[in-house]
């Protein structure tokens, strides 16, 4: 009897541990919560209100009149729908090709042996480790002896190329069965058959995670448009932020709301793929 009282009340001790455990855990994740959604919901608020109460009532997160005119204002000022439809063209094209060239990258490191073919992995993958400062100027040089500066394809082909993107698919590849390639060539499909009929299909989440990344990488990019556009037609959404930013110099209702605007697309893709997205990490993550 006295041992199943003390057995009773340690279960209850250890329900009391593993509840303090979980609330600790819930209010952490609740602070970064919070500290990461709140200067979003900061900027979401300031682009509804005035250049007097932006920062007099700074943290009144809800408006008492909010002004909805500030984004249309934003589109009457500086050509944005040029701006949007640069940075869309630059964004898929640079996507479509990323997805393109790192899958193909990805299959022949993964599936197809070669000599060396580990080795040129290694390396390739060690170019991540040079700085992005170190090769601007010969990028910059390359750009200009090809006529691409002032061009949004200096923009595109450089997005092409990317070692992340291999190593990403590379490692999902290597996790899919060597039985399906063997059995489709012996069914006398070609290497190339077999990845666009067989491993592209199956590999669905890793191609959208890096879709998702190499979007966010295009979109949000301000550097690259820097160095190579100078002319206001070309400019991308980033870089439009800035050009009114320098024509209407503290307005900041307007460029919270232009900033707004800005995320939506990247917002509404993400909602739609985030499962993908989320799968895509956890499965890429899990083999070496």
């Amino acid at each position: 009897m006295e041992i199943a009282i003390n057995d009773r009340s340690r279960t209850a001790g250890l329900r009391k541990k593993g509840f303090f455990r979980k609330g600790i855990v819930y209010l952490l994740l609740l602070i970064i919560l919070v500290v990461t959604i709140l200067p979003f919901v900061w900027m979401l608020s300031a682009s509804l209100k005035n250049q007097a109460t932006i920062f007099q009532h700074s943290m009144q997160l809800i408006p008492k009149d909010p002004i909805w005119s500030n984004y249309s204002d934003v589109w009457h000022k500086v050509p944005f729908a040029t701006f949007y439809w640069n940075t869309i063209k630059v964004t898929f094209l640079s996507t479509a090709g990323s997805l393109i060239s790192a899958s193909l990258a990805a299959y022949a490191f993964a599936k197809l042996k070669f000599p060396g073919s580990n080795k040129l992995f290694l390396l390739y993958l060690a170019t991540m480790m040079i700085p992005g400062q170190a090769i601007m100027i010969p990028q910059f040089t390359t750009m200009k002896h090809l006529h691409l500066v002032n061009s949004h394809w200096a923009l595109i082909l450089l997005h092409l190329f990317n070692p992340y993107g291999v190593f990403l698919l590379r490692q999902f590849f290597v996790q899919l069965p060597g039985d399906l390639n063997e059995s489709a060539r012996i069914d006398g499909c070609s290497e190339l058959g077999i990845f666009a009929r067989i491993i592209l299909p199956l590999a669905k989440p890793a191609l959208v995670t890096l879709g998702i990344f190499s979007l966010l990488w295009s979109w949000n990019d301000f550097l690259q448009p820097l160095i190579y556009l100078s002319k206001e037609k070309l400019y991308t959404i980033q870089m439009g932020i800035r050009y009114f930013q320098q024509l209407n110099g503290t307005d900041y209702p307007l460029i919270m709301a232009a900033t707004t605007m800005s995320l939506i697309p990247i917002i509404i893709i993400y909602l739609f793929a985030q499962r993908y997205f989320i799968e895509g990490i956890a499965v890429t993550g899990t083999k070496g």
